[in-house]
């Protein structure tokens, strides 16, 4: 079941948006203000999270733009009475993947719904996986506070892996990921990979790039010591 979270100080709106929603098998977390949002959010997974602009304690601009500071990648539906452009262009500055405008029909919240929870989002400024932090805005990488010499590739590479942590991915992903149609030789992918775990060994840290025999690649976090 799809599961996802609404924040919306009006009750009556959430009520009728939830229980339609329980209609169409999405299961629906509701917080009436922001903080109480983002409390949710910390302590459970949601798949997509819908989020009223105007709040008590912590609007949805403020809420939205916070979860992609700290590098959270789940999809945004900004809920909201102003239809201006400028309105618009505020949420989707703040890090929100769609727009629905008060009042909305139920059925194509639900669509929206249905297609925002089966990605993720785009708008995530920071990545983090344990020691390992990737600026997305800045195209750059520390660990333990340490800035990685990387090239243009080179992050594009580290960036995919760790997009799709802890999964692995095969040299065909990352190879049309990180250079798309034009591809170079396989030796180049060696390589970087070479070079990232160079990077990473500088520090002793909880990060470990693995070869995954017959698929590929696959960058997690694990605890120091352990094998």
């Amino acid at each position: 079941m799809v599961n996802v979270l609404l924040v919306e100080d009006d009750l009556d709106l959430a009520a009728t948006i939830v229980d339609y929603l329980e209609i169409e098998s999405i299961q629906c977390d509701h917080a009436s203000n922001g903080l109480m949002g983002l409390n949710l959010i910390q302590s459970n997974h949601y798949q997509m999270i819908m989020l009223d602009i105007n709040m008590p304690k912590m609007d949805g601009l403020t809420l939205c733009n916070t979860l992609r500071e700290k590098g959270m990648d789940i999809p945004i539906l900004m809920l909201t009475a102003r239809d201006g452009l400028e309105n618009k262009l505020q949420g989707f500055k703040a890090g929100s993947d769609d727009y629905l405008v008060k009042p909305f029909d139920m059925q194509e919240l639900v669509a929206r719904v249905q297609v925002l929870a089966k990605r993720r989002s785009g708008e995530v400024k920071r990545l983090v996986l344990g020691d390992l932090t990737l600026d997305l805005t800045q195209h750059t990488a520390q660990l333990k506070q340490q800035t990685l010499k990387l090239s243009p590739i080179a992050f594009k590479l580290l960036e995919a892996l760790v997009r799709a942590s802890p999964q692995p991915l095969s040299r065909q992903q990352i190879m049309q990921t990180v250079w798309g149609d034009e591809q170079p030789d396989s030796n180049s992918l060696k390589v970087h990979i070479h070079h990232l775990r160079k990077q990473l060994d500088v520090e002793i840290c909880n990060i470990k790039l693995d070869t995954v025999s017959g698929i590929g690649f696959v960058i997690k976090e694990h605890r120091v010591g352990s094998s």
